[in-house]
């Protein structure tokens, strides 16, 4: 399978030192997943599955940012990662890690739009387990499911990922005073939205995981020390969406029905 240019392919979560096992516990109480180490050489990443999918990658804060809160981190899939990574500059952007091989996955580069939102590009090798861009899928639950930048000018950060992802406009939202809350497809498809920079201290993009009850993942949020931010709100479509931050500090995103199906 080979996942089209633009695509949100992977998520990865950036947490406190000594915080991994504690942080994959959380997630495995709220979304279900099971995180168990990648084996990699030299360097402790866990890897995180729902349903047998491969969905998120976990790690501890990098040592040159530990300063950093910790936080999420979306991974959009391109063509050829060198090409995307110039095309990034070139637009204004800027990179924080140069495109590099992870052996067996791909090529990847960490980066910033114009307005300083940090973001991952990746350009993956096909997998003979099939497990390549498994992490975003709307049709089911503990999957990405709605990407969500927060931007001090969402309208270049449009222009910004249109030239770079291939992204298109989609349906307008009126936000009364916060402005317009603008949904952007791929493929024909809606998978976010972007809007002004809200309650968020920096422009950031945040990350929806997808449930099945929106209610009760939020007690489960508090119930496993995470803190709840916003919600639960019902959304065009009739689906509800919760805003937490969980125990280490990142901030994350529920959305679905409001109640189990």
């Amino acid at each position: 399978m080979t996942i089209k240019h633009g695509r949100p392919c992977w998520y990865e979560l950036a947490t406190g030192e000594g915080k991994l096992a504690a942080a994959g516990d959380f997630y495995r109480e709220i979304l279900g997943w099971q995180a168990e180490d990648s084996g990699m050489e030299g360097f402790d990443y866990h890897l995180a599955k729902s349903d047998g999918d491969m969905v998120a990658g976990l790690m501890v804060m990098p040592p040159d940012v530990s300063e950093i809160p910790p936080f999420w981190m979306i991974y959009f899939a391109v063509d050829d990662a060198d090409k995307a990574a110039a095309d990034i500059v070139a637009a204004g952007g800027s990179i924080h890690r140069p495109p590099e091989d992870i052996p067996g996955t791909g090529r990847f580069a960490i980066a910033a739009d114009p307005q300083g939102a940090a973001f991952g590009i990746m350009q993956l090798e096909p997998m003979e387990n099939g497990q390549d861009g498994t992490a975003f899928d709307q049709g089911k639950g503990g999957h990405g499911n709605w990407n969500e930048l927060m931007s001090t000018d969402p309208e270049a950060g449009f222009t910004f990922y249109s030239g770079l992802l291939g992204w298109q406009k989609s349906t307008p939202i009126d936000m009364g005073e916060m402005g317009n809350y603008q949904l952007f497809s791929h493929d024909g498809t809606d998978i976010g939205g972007m809007m002004g920079l809200g309650n968020a201290p920096v422009p950031c993009w945040l990350p929806y995981f997808g449930v099945n009850g929106v209610s009760p993942a939020i007690e489960r949020i508090k119930t496993h020390g995470g803190e709840m931010l916003h919600g639960p709100q019902e959304v065009p479509g009739g689906a509800f969406i919760a805003i937490a931050r969980d125990p280490q500090g990142a901030h994350f995103a529920v959305v679905g029905p409001k109640e189990t199906i």
